[in-house]
């Protein structure tokens, strides 16, 4: 968790430190652009991040996405979803669609879990306005969270969960990366 909390802590820095860098600049540009009498609104003042922090609504999306999922309102943790939707996990398990994603968690959460929960959540809402590196820029939402499920074999789990949102121009999550362990899952479920 300290990692995680370290990880973020430098993102936040790497960010903030570029907005100043931007402001700053903008401001030498008017300086400028007001002595020789000229347009103060140029390039420099328009200038975009390749990497911001997102609207907080995303975090909030994220908080009402995991409170459906404990209360089992699988309808409204699914409206979420655009049609098109992929759900990845670390261990290299894939659903694709909306109606698989939908079966799959509606399955989970109405015969496999007894009970789901979640704690100690932190969110992180980013857009990604350029990179070289990511194949669909756009708002990311980057939770990191504590689950505890209780199976209703009657065995339970907790553990440490990474997830990565990805929205697409409709604002519907399009891509779901999710980072756990199987094999604390996998013994969980031993009857």
């Amino acid at each position: 968790m300290k990692k995680v909390l370290l990880v973020i802590f430098c993102f936040a820095l790497f960010v903030g430190c570029k907005k100043e860098e931007v402001k700053e600049e903008m401001k030498e540009q008017v300086k400028k652009e007001t002595r020789e009498g000229t347009s103060v609104l140029t390039t420099a003042a328009l200038k975009v991040q390749d990497v911001e922090f997102a609207d907080n609504k995303y975090a909030e999306r994220g908080k009402k996405a995991l409170n459906d999922l404990t209360r089992g309102d699988m309808d409204a943790w699914m409206a979420q979803f655009a049609d098109n939707a992929k759900y990845y996990w670390n261990s290299g398990d894939s659903l694709v669609g909306k109606p698989a994603i939908d079966k799959y968690w509606r399955n989970r959460r109405a015969n496999v879990f007894e009970t789901i929960t979640f704690e100690n959540e932190i969110w992180l809402p980013v857009k990604v306005n350029k990179s070289e590196n990511i194949k669909n820029p756009g708002n990311f939402l980057l939770g990191w969270y504590k689950i505890t499920v209780k199976y209703k074999g009657g065995k339970s789990m907790t553990q440490g969960i990474h997830t990565v949102f990805h929205f697409d121009e409709n604002d519907k999550i399009d891509v779901v990366n999710q980072y756990l362990d199987r094999a604390v899952i996998i013994e969980a479920m031993k009857k």
